[in-house]
């Protein structure tokens, strides 16, 4: 077989293109150009947010003298309805959205700092879920337990809590609703928020020497037909949260490089315990949402597009539940979620939460609720507060 010989023409043609030519002096002067143009909107965007931030100052300290909450879920809703409206492109809505999130987190730090209670531990998809909703200038505290939100929020420790209440694969989160069956009237629904849940594939070692992956059984179940496919062969192993499956397996390759130790959890765990991220979305379903109720002592203001969470337990005779769900079919009321809960009281007797379309103040809402109580052996509204209208 003959060597292949050099084409002198191609050579000269790569070389006539550009290949190892000067940079292109027309074109570098045109970059720089933008640049110039771009550092000066930069330092005048500069400027412009820190006069907001003074007007945000002021903001604080009304608030402070009239006893009004920092945090505004209907607020909220309107400066990011009012920024997205006036989003003309080419930046998606959903990075108008970040930013203003980022705004507005570091606007609390500034009219007052914020603690947001979350389930633990650091980068579980609780905590995930708290840094995207409130930004990241407001301070994450490590309840442990959703028990432990809804108490530390109703002792005042923490100013906001945040509590998974349903996902759209495994359904409604039952340790939520006993918590609600047992705060009483001393907590609220104050919000709700729609997170993505994106699952990662986490570890110190390269993806073919996987052998174990930790992670809790939920987070398993969600990624069943992945593992099948990728890892069929490799030992799964429960955790507690998928936190501790993120700790674990660092551990085990600090102790034993050829452990193959992995785990299944968030992309915030990988960077606060410092294991390396070797698949992103390795979740079944992409569509994997989670549903937080964001509780507070104080109530929501109306916003227009309100929804209402209620939890009731009937009388214990025939036909109880049907008579008061048929209250809110007959004045025409929305019902978006239906669940129960032992009562905790007597076995076999229930504890049904609602959630429905409108306020609770809504008059056609407030007369349902009147009639629906006399069937009732108690009516507690939750909350009322603004609809998720975007998934973060």
């Amino acid at each position: 077989m003959m060597p292949l010989m050099p084409n002198h023409d191609s050579e000269k043609t790569k070389a006539g293109s550009g290949g190892d030519s000067p940079p292109d002096a027309a074109g570098e002067a045109k970059l720089d150009d933008l640049r110039l143009r771009i550092n000066q909107m930069d330092e005048k965007l500069v400027e412009l947010l820190n006069e907001r931030a003074r007007l945000v100052v002021d903001v604080g300290s009304v608030k402070r003298g009239s006893d009004i909450p920092i945090y505004a879920p209907h607020r909220e809703q309107d400066v990011l309805r009012r920024a997205m409206s006036a989003n003309k492109g080419p930046l998606p809505d959903r990075a108008i959205e970040g930013v203003y999130r980022e705004l507005m987190s570091g606007s609390f730090a500034l009219e007052q700092p914020l603690r947001i209670g979350y389930l633990g531990p650091p980068g579980s998809f609780s905590h995930a879920a708290s840094v995207i909703h409130f930004g990241s200038s407001v301070s994450f505290e490590d309840l442990h337990e959703i028990e432990g939100v809804f108490t530390e929020v109703r002792r005042g420790h923490v100013d906001y809590g945040l509590a998974p209440i349903e996902n759209t694969t495994g359904g409604s989160i039952v340790e939520t609703m006993d918590a609600f069956r047992d705060a009483g009237d001393e907590v609220t629904v104050y919000g709700e928020s729609l997170v993505t849940i994106r699952h990662t594939l986490l570890a110190n070692c390269e993806p073919a020497e996987v052998k174990r992956i930790h992670s809790k059984p939920e987070i398993f179940a969600q990624c069943r037909k992945w593992l099948i496919t990728q890892y069929p062969k490799a030992e799964l192993i429960a955790a507690a949260s998928s936190s501790q499956a993120v700790m674990t397996a660092k551990k085990e390759m600090e102790a034993d490089s050829t452990s193959g130790s992995a785990a299944i959890g968030s992309a915030l765990a990988g960077d606060l315990y410092g294991v390396r991220m070797l698949f992103q979305d390795v979740e079944d379903n992409p569509n994997n949402i989670t549903r937080f109720f964001i509780i507070a002592r104080q109530h929501a203001q109306p916003s227009k597009d309100d929804k209402t969470s209620i939890m009731f337990m009937t009388d214990d005779n025939p036909g109880a539940l049907v008579r008061v769900l048929s209250v809110f079919d007959r004045a025409g009321i929305n019902l978006t979620h239906i669940d129960k809960r032992p009562s905790g009281r007597v076995n076999w007797h229930y504890s049904f939460f609602i959630d429905l379309q409108g306020h609770k103040d809504d008059p056609n809402i407030a007369y349902a609720i009147r009639e629906a109580t006399a069937h009732c052996q108690e009516l507690r509204v939750l909350g009322s507060y603004p609809r998720a209208t975007r998934i973060l």
